[in-house]
C-alpha cells in the first residue's frame, strides 16, 4: 500500500501538471485525494465484506495516530509552527466534522447514505473556500509541494499512466490483503475487528504519514505543516467514511467504537486549541509533542488492548 501510494500521487501530481493546474490546486485536491486512497479503499472493502468495526475503526484509529502519534512524534523531532489560518479554517472544520460524525453514529448507531453525503459535501466546501482564501489573500497553508520533482515535470504521458497502474493495482492488492489479514489476526488472536482497526490496520495505513513527517524532520529540510495533518483528518471523515457511507451505510454493533473511540479521537482533536495556544502561541515544542504521544500510548494499552 505504501508503493502504491507512491505512485498513485506521482501519477496525480504528472497528470494535474500536464493539464496546468496550480500547485495549490494539486496539493489540496489531486494528492490529498490520492494519500487517502489508502483508508479509502481499506474502509469500503472492509465495509463491503460485512466488517463495520474495521471501516470506522481504520479511520478513527488514524485520525487519532495522525494527531497523537504522527504530530506528536514529529514535535519531539523538531518544533512545528502553526500558521494562523488554520485556527480560522482547518481546526474548527475538523472539530466539526468529527462532532458531525459522533452525532451521527449516536443517533441510531448507523451512517447512512444521506449522512455520508452530508459529510462529503462539507469536505467539497471546505476545500473550495480554503482555495478561495488561498488565491485571494496569496497565502497557501496546507503545506503546497515546495519543489515539484523534475522527474515527474519531465515524464511523459505513457510514463505517468504506467505510475497510474502500478499505484492502483499495489493499492487494491493492499487492501485486499491488509482487511482478510486483518479479520484472520483478529480470529486468531480472539480479539474484535474493533481493536485491530484501530490499531494494527490503522497504523498501516497511516505509515506514509509517519514515515514522511519522521523523514522530514530528521532532515530538517522544513517544519512539518500542522495544516497538513488536521487536513487529513478532515479528508478521511468527510472523503472516505462519506463515500463508503455514500456505496454502502456503515452500521455499528461494537458500542465501543461510540463511547471509547470517537470520544478519544473528538478528545485528542480537541486538545489542538490549548496546546495550539499555551504556553508558546502557535508552536506545537517537544514538550506538547511528548504529552501526545503519552496519549496515544494510553489510549492503545488501556482503552484498546486492556479494553478490547
Amino acid at each position: 500500500m505504501v508503493v502504491g501510494g507512491e505512485y498513485l500521487v506521482r501519477a496525480s501530481v504528472g497528470l494535474s501538471l500536464k493539464f496546468s493546474l496550480s500547485r495549490i490546486v494539486i496539493g489540496m485536491t489531486v494528492v490529498s485525494f490520492a494519500t487517502s486512497l489508502p483508508e479509502l479503499l481499506v474502509s469500503l472493502k472492509a465495509a463491503m465484506d460485512g466488517s463495520p468495526e474495521l471501516a470506522l475503526g481504520n479511520v478513527v484509529g488514524s485520525n487519532i495516530a495522525n494527531l497523537a502519534l504522527v504530530l506528536g512524534t514529529t514535535a519531539i523531532l523538531t518544533p512545528i509552527f502553526i500558521k494562523k489560518v488554520s485556527y480560522k479554517y482547518n481546526i474548527p472544520a475538523m472539530l466539526l466534522m468529527s462532532g458531525l460524525l459522533y452525532f451521527f453514529l449516536k443517533n441510531d448507531h448507523v451512517l447512512s447514505f444521506y449522512e455520508g453525503l452530508i459529510l462529503f459535501l462539507l469536505l467539497v466546501i471546505f476545500v473550495y473556500v480554503l482555495l478561495k482564501h488561498a488565491s485571494q489573500s496569496g497565502e497557501i497553508d496546507l503545506d503546497e509541494l515546495d519543489e515539484i520533482d523534475e522527474d515527474i515535470q519531465a515524464s511523459n504521458i505513457f510514463r505517468i499512466l504506467l505510475w497510474l497502474v502500478i499505484g492502483g493495482v499495489a493499492l487494491w492488492g493492499g487492501a485486499e490483503l491488509l482487511v482478510d489479514g486483518a479479520k484472520q489476526l483478529a480470529r486468531q488472536v480472539g480479539v474484535s475487528e474493533r481493536v485491530i482497526g484501530v490499531s494494527i490496520v490503522a497504523i498501516g495505513t497511516s505509515i506514509p504519514e509517519l514515515a514522511a513527517s519522521i523523514i522530514s524532520a530528521l532532515k530538517k529540510e522544513k517544519d512539518l505543516s500542522f495544516g497538513n495533518l488536521v487536513g487529513s483528518n478532515i479528508f478521511n471523515i468527510g472523503s472516505v467514511l462519506g463515500l463508503t457511507a455514500m456505496i454502502k451505510p456503515i452500521r455499528i454493533d461494537n458500542l465501543k467504537l461510540l463511547n471509547v473511540d470517537i470520544l478519544w479521537m473528538l478528545g485528542i482533536s480537541a486538545l489542538i486549541i490549548p496546546l495550539a495556544i499555551l504556553p508558546t502561541r502557535n508552536k506545537i515544542s517537544w514538550v506538547k509533542g511528548t504529552v501526545y504521544v503519552a496519549l496515544y500510548v494510553t489510549y492503545m494499552y488501556f482503552f484498546v488492548f486492556l479494553g478490547r
